[in-house]
């Protein structure tokens, strides 16, 4: 069986939990971060920032804070790398590609009626109606522009969530 070709664009706290899950089903993630480090909000953080949850309710599930973090909300530092631990830790840190920025995005290989009559739309642990389409990418980096034919997309971006739907296209706003 091929495993699904599945984009997934930011590295921040809910783009390496997707990419985990995803690596654990036997799907191919590429996750495309237009910073150079991963973490989303917490890559550039200032200096006096610090979770405003407790520690014990701002961890992944299955993977606990270190020992050395003592305090209740720690700072932005303890914060990445804590975020950088779980990427090593789980082989996500492979599947980022720092310095790639999705400028757009198109799903196609349907037509816009077939698209139109689909009743299921997500949530379901389908692809999109027939699942015939597949997702066509534009991926910025140092080099210009290249295309990219990806199965499946997750978005998952620090400023700005837009919902795309088959048949939209439009550019990340970041």
């Amino acid at each position: 069986m091929d495993k699904k070709r599945v984009a997934i664009v930011g590295a921040g706290l809910s783009g390496l939990a997707a990419c985990k899950h995803l690596l654990e089903r036997g799907c191919r993630p590429a996750v495309f971060e237009a910073d150079t480090v991963l973490g989303g909000v917490w890559a550039h953080a200032p200096e006096c920032t610090r979770l405003q949850t407790p520690r014990p309710m701002f961890q992944y599930s299955d993977f606990p804070w270190p020992e050395s973090v003592t305090e209740v909300f720690p700072d932005h530092r303890q914060v990445a790398d804590y975020l950088y631990a779980y990427a090593r830790h789980f082989g996500v840190l492979d599947c980022i590609r720092f310095g790639r920025r999705v400028v757009g995005m198109e799903y196609v290989g349907v037509s816009e009626q077939q698209v139109a009559a689909w009743e299921d739309w997500a949530g379901c642990g389908e692809a999109f109606g027939s699942g015939d389409g597949e997702w066509w990418l534009t991926v910025a980096d140092v080099d210009g522009l290249v295309e990219v034919r990806i199965q499946h997309i997750c978005t998952y971006t620090s400023m700005v969530y837009t919902v795309y739907a088959p048949g939209y296209t439009a550019p990340l706003v970041r």
